[in-house]
């Protein structure tokens, strides 16, 4: 007879070990189909009779990982039996008839045995006894999957596992008619409905729906990380995390988009980009309301409100409220930019600024001006245009309280402060305060005019000067004094007119002394003391020393008089010639002789004239 206390207590050991020591789940299988990543739970099998002192296995702790990883295909296999487990069957069968219903399944498992050796029989009634138990009390996993090989402790294990090849997932949920093949993981998935957390952690008190959740989550306090990537070492705390990142090495995107097609390594990503589409934004703001459409952005959003900022950067210390915001902090130090264009190759340190930069490529313009219409390719960029609209500068220089639209702007004036000039020409050297100076003035050496104007097809090396020129055209003069009234189309020609009113003569001769209201009638001054005349006449060879006394002696040889009287008609080559001549038109006689006091409409005039008293004299 065998001895069923005897076995009965042997399976308590085996039992309660295996609540301390569950079992690994095996390394899943390519092209394996996957349900949610649910914690398994007690497994309530067709125990038709268990030996006494044994508790159903519906009532065990859960441990039992999930096996629904596999596609359809049929389990098949023979169970080899013995004498011993023939005649303990029978034993069996006098106290539970419909043990005998078994048989069916049975066919469908295999043991793993190459052969029936004295300590295989030794075993085999014992084997049987526990068949659907947690696990048998040998040492090895006896029970094989004849489809792809996977070996189990127990029937019932294979089992549940054989249920992944059938496809068969008789347990739904009554909320969203989702369907699963084991009844354990249908309660785990109702919790996402009833948001109940029943596994607490003891460190923090952090609740989690799943005790697997909960484990990989204890990882988090005890640094453990079991899980090695077999291609670089890198370790992780949970399996999970391990699969996710293997994609990293084999490319692999399972998870597509059906609105745009765009896939995915984890269903995480796709869920966060599906929201793209949608516009849903389901995580708000307590304090001011705003929404987000992933949660660890209202996270770091929270913290402009707290104002803590708790990643610290190791080298410099500035703090930054996001691990995000760091790690691209960072990059400052090590000068990585691990973003490069695959049109240009120019690389970038945020991927952000990759997008961005691709636009330049693509003329793409995504933000337009709601007033003007104006569209950038930067969201930044609509901002700061929207502040020309509005009048608004938020940004004050603290050296001399100047205003700019943009920081930007801001950091480049402070510059004229400060004298810093940390941009160099890498052709002659020359320095500049800001990057977009540095860009213009290359063209200078590479003789690139980008801008073409759209009426006459002049090209131009700047934009603002190709704005400037198409006002001769349009004739627009936007620029007008606030003395006078007189417009001009450029901002430049206002100030120096203005100089006029206020006699400011800001550029000084450091050989004689004389001011001038503008730059370049210094530099054309100095010529005098230089005697340099760069420009020569095509003509007759004549030089001058600006290319405007040039222009104007041109007219000698053309005959051209573009300067016209709006009264006589008289026409004049050049126009302060017309200014003298507008005068004798009018009363205005501002210059007088000292002797008799007449007075001329010129100052040319007063010098050639000759009084009385001056030949007297």
């Amino acid at each position: 007879m065998i001895d069923v206390m005897g076995v009965s207590s042997t399976l308590k050991e085996d039992v309660s070990e295996k609540y301390i020591f569950p079992e690994r789940q095996e390394p899943e299988f390519p092209g394996v189909k996957q349900e949610e990543d649910l914690e398994p739970l007690q497994v309530k099998e067709e125990q038709q009779q268990q030996p006494p002192n044994i508790k159903k296995e519906e009532q065990l702790p859960p441990y039992i990982e999930e096996e629904e990883h596999f596609t359809e295909l049929p389990v098949t296999g023979v169970h080899l039996k013995t004498e011993d487990e023939r005649q303990y069957e029978e034993n069996k069968g006098a106290e539970s008839p419909s043990r005998q219903q078994m048989t069916n399944d049975d066919s469908r498992l295999a043991l793993m045995s190459d052969g029936e050796d004295a300590s295989h029989a030794a075993h085999t009634a014992d084997d049987e006894q526990c068949d659907d138990d947690v696990t048998c009390h040998t040492d090895g996993k006896r029970w094989k999957c004849s489809q792809c090989g996977k070996t189990f402790g127990s029937k019932s294990n294979l089992r549940r596992h054989a249920m992944g090849h059938t496809g068969h997932k008789p347990f739904a949920c009554t909320v969203c008619g989702r369907s699963f093949s084991r009844k354990e993981t249908l309660t785990t998935h109702t919790r996402t409905h009833t948001g109940e957390k029943p596994f607490a952690c003891s460190v923090c008190g952090q609740n989690f729906a799943q005790r697997e959740h909960l484990k990989t989550h204890t990882r988090t306090h005890t640094g453990e990380k079991p899980f090695a990537c077999s291609v670089c070492g890198q370790n992780f705390s949970s399996k999970g995390y391990l699969k996710t990142h293997t994609r990293t090495h084999t490319g692999e995107k399972p998870f597509a988009c059906s609105v745009c097609g765009q896939n995915f390594a984890q269903r995480g990503d796709l869920k966060r980009h599906t929201r793209t589409h949608t516009g849903e934004k389901p995580f708000a703001c307590s304090v001011c309301g705003r929404k987000f459409a992933h949660k660890v952005h209202l996270k770091t959003h929270t913290r402009t409100h707290t104002g803590e900022k708790p990643f610290a950067c190791s080298v410099c210390g500035q703090t930054f409220s996001s691990k995000g915001y760091l790690k691209t902090h960072t990059r400052t130090h090590t000068g990585e930019k691990p973003f490069a264009c695959s049109v240009c190759g120019r690389s970038f340190s945020q991927r952000g600024s990759l997008t961005t930069h691709t636009r330049i490529h693509t003329g793409e313009k995504h933000f337009a001006c709601t007033i003007c219409g104006r569209k950038f390719a930067q969201r930044v960029h609509l901002k700061i245009h929207r502040r020309t609209h509005t009048g608004e500068k938020p940004f004050a220089c603290s050296v001399c309280g100047q205003t700019f639209s943009s920081k930007g702007y801001l950091k480049t004036h402070t510059r004229t402060h400060t004298g810093e000039k940390p941009f160099a020409c890498s052709v002659c050297g020359q320095n500049f305060s800001s990057k977009g100076y540095l860009k213009t003035h290359t063209r200078t050496h590479t003789g690139e005019k980008p801008f073409a104007c759209s009426v006459c097809g002049r090209k131009f090396a700047h934009k603002v000067h190709l704005k400037t020129h198409t006002r001769t055209h349009t004739g627009e003069k936007p620029f007008a004094c606030s003395v006078c009234g007189r417009s001009f189309s450029q901002r430049g020609s206002l100030t120096t007119h203005t100089r006029i009113h206020t006699g400011e003569k800001h550029f000084a001769c450091t050989i004689c002394g004389r001011k001038f209201a503008q730059r370049v009638h210094l530099k054309i001054h100095r010529r005098t003391h230089t005697g340099e005349k760069p420009f020569a006449c095509s003509v007759c060879g004549q030089t001058f020393s600006s290319k405007g006394y040039l222009k104007t002696h041109t007219r000698t040889h053309t005959g051209e008089k573009p300067f016209a009287s709006s009264v006589c008609g008289r026409k004049f080559t050049v126009n302060e010639t017309l200014k003298r001549h507008t005068k004798t038109h009018t009363d205005k006689k501002p210059f007088s002789c000292s002797v008799c006091g007449q007075r001329f409409p010129t100052k040319g005039n007063a010098e050639r004239h000759k009084c009385a008293g001056e030949k007297s004299g």
